[in-house]
């Protein structure tokens, strides 16, 4: 569950960045976080990763109390979450299934475990063909879906992608949140950032839309894809 009560982030260089948001995503929901350039998406995604700390209010992910998470603790709390950004972030020189496995190592896994469960996440993406590729041998769109894997890795409750479909093809775009749409019928929460309002009307669902630091929609809207 994720829960933000009354929070305010005010910026030392003066910007009011998030204004008295009230938010509740329920177990098992999968959210659209929509706003123009500016509006506050990006500090929502940096609050929930406990990047940074509510000026005021509280903020509950996971059970954990971002607002008084310090230390080592906080490291733990970002374990109990996937993360998918907008341009990958995967290690270069290591092939794919590496990377899954890199994130399964600072958890301190068990090798039997994680000779597991890459195999398992590959083969939920459907790349298990690719498990020794490299990533600049993937297309944008394969490079994503190996992001999705790796923020599987651990089991998470929730997953965060923030731009998903930012960096590949345009029509590949709706093949990703397909895929974040079939982890979430399978219990997980997604919480996903697009500025890309035709996958939004397309797949409908919960928006919720930030303008000027202040949440100005949050409804269920029916997606295009329903009638089709």
């Amino acid at each position: 569950m994720v829960e933000l009560k009354n929070v305010n982030v005010h910026y030392s260089s003066g910007v009011d960045a998030l204004q008295d948001i009230n938010l509740r995503i329920n177990d098992g929901e999968f959210v659209f976080i929509v706003g123009e350039s500016g509006a506050g998406k990006s500090t929502l995604m940096k609050l929930l990763l406990r990047e940074v700390a509510p000026t005021s209010g509280r903020v509950f992910v996971n059970g954990y109390n971002l607002s008084k998470l310090k230390g080592n603790k906080i490291a733990k709390f970002r374990r109990s979450i996937g993360v998918v950004f907008q341009d990958f972030r995967l290690i270069q020189e290591l092939n794919v299934y590496e990377n899954i496995a890199f994130v399964l190592r600072i958890a301190d896994q068990p090798m039997k475990f994680i000779k597991q469960r890459v195999p398992y996440v590959l083969n939920l993406v459907e790349l298990a063909h690719k498990a020794r590729s490299r990533p600049k041998e993937l297309s944008g769109g394969e490079q994503q879906r190996v992001a999705i894997a790796r923020a599987l890795a651990n089991d998470p409750g929730l997953i965060i992608a923030d731009e998903p479909t930012g960096n590949i093809d345009p029509k590949l775009s709706y093949e990703i949140v397909e895929l974040l749409k079939e982890i979430n019928r399978c219990g997980t929460t997604v919480v996903m950032v697009t500025h890309e309002h035709d996958l939004v009307k397309h797949f409908g669902g919960r928006i919720i839309n930030l303008d000027g630091g202040s949440i100005t929609f949050d409804e269920n809207i029916g997606g295009q894809n329903e009638d089709e």
